[in-house]
């Protein structure tokens, strides 16, 4: 099996680390500046429970260096997908999987699901059409990142907690091809079920970041203060509704309510959301994945989500003041 990870920072450079380790994937790393050079000079280095390891993957600058792949990972954020996706053409040959490991609402959200809008382009993540005509939505695999890393020095990577990619097929069925990354993924330390309503998991992990992360980036909370502060919970806890009414007209099933979801991140602890770090270290913020899109499908069901989009506004606002807009 052939894997390479697109855009290996913290997530992929976990997926990747863990994969070489185990030695039955041929796993090629795309990366780029300093922490390119320092994975080809001494390694990819990982720091997980307590212990150490370093492995090797062959570590290239480009899609043209690392060929045709049987899976490609793609770990961007989802601003950088449109761009990114013309990059990524030289991996794809006819039977490559895009494996799609990027946070928010993806670009083939609509494929396979059927109903009135079957195909139909989001546009807030996939303005124009751009990265379906590139990537088109059946080469695709849903991924939903549970672990959380960080990379504390170029080529070293910090894993502080969990260990699950869910897996699923935009079409609901359990491919050959998903079954087969879920075994590599399991052997390599991971769990990773094929879960036959990925829409359904993709929507539990959308529900907390549509309003932790944007409201985290207004008021500069960590997530227990956020979550212990009455206003700023209420504000969160409606967005979360609103979202959920939004899903449950596209036909997701929520598992837990609203209030043990809450509950599950207040567990977290002292926690700056992903937008938040974004914005206090000056780089675009996920906002069009994680918010702008779920307002786009509230227009397309006819949910008036009223605080889902005031804090859009202001979010969008703030991300351009601070010169983090993509």
């Amino acid at each position: 099996m052939r894997l390479c990870i697109f855009g290996a920072g913290a997530i992929g450079g976990l997926m990747a680390a863990r994969l070489a380790a185990k030695g039955d994937v041929e796993v090629t790393v795309i990366a780029r500046g300093p922490h390119l050079a320092a994975m080809q000079a001494h390694g990819l280095k990982l720091l997980s429970e307590g212990s150490e390891t370093v492995v090797r993957p062959r570590c290239v600058a480009s899609a043209a260096e690392a060929g045709v792949q049987d899976y490609v990972v793609v770990t961007l954020k989802a601003h950088s997908l449109p761009g990114a996706a013309a990059q990524m053409q030289p991996l794809l040959g006819p039977e490559t999987a895009v494996v799609s490991a990027v946070n928010g609402v993806p670009w083939w959200y609509f494929h396979g699901l059927g109903g009135p809008h079957e195909g139909r382009v989001v546009e807030s993540v996939d303005p124009g059409g751009v990265v379906s005509a590139l990537l088109p939505p059946a080469r695709a695999i849903g991924c939903i990142v549970y672990p959380a890393a960080e990379v504390i020095a170029p080529g070293v990577i910090e894993h502080t907690y969990g260990d699950r990619f869910s897996l699923g097929e935009p079409d609901g069925s359990r491919s050959p091809r998903a079954q087969r990354l879920s075994e590599a993924l399991i052997a390599a330390g991971f769990k990773a079920p094929v879960r036959p309503r990925i829409r359904d998991e993709l929507w539990v992990k959308l529900w907390g970041n549509l309003a932790f992360n944007p409201i985290s980036a207004l008021t500069t909370a960590t997530l227990d203060v956020l979550i212990a502060d009455d206003g700023q919970r209420g504000v969160a806890r409606a967005m979360m509704l609103e979202g959920q009414r939004v899903a449950e007209a596209l036909g997701v099933r929520f598992a837990i309510d609203v209030d043990k979801r809450i509950a599950g991140a207040a567990e977290v602890g002292a926690h700056k959301t992903s937008m938040l770090q974004d914005l206090e270290r000056g780089r675009p913020m996920e906002i069009e994945a994680l918010l702008g899109a779920v307002v786009e499908l509230a227009d397309l069901v006819g949910e008036p989500a009223p605080t889902c989009r005031t804090v859009l506004a202001l979010v969008r606002a703030r991300a351009k003041a601070a010169g983090c807009w993509p």
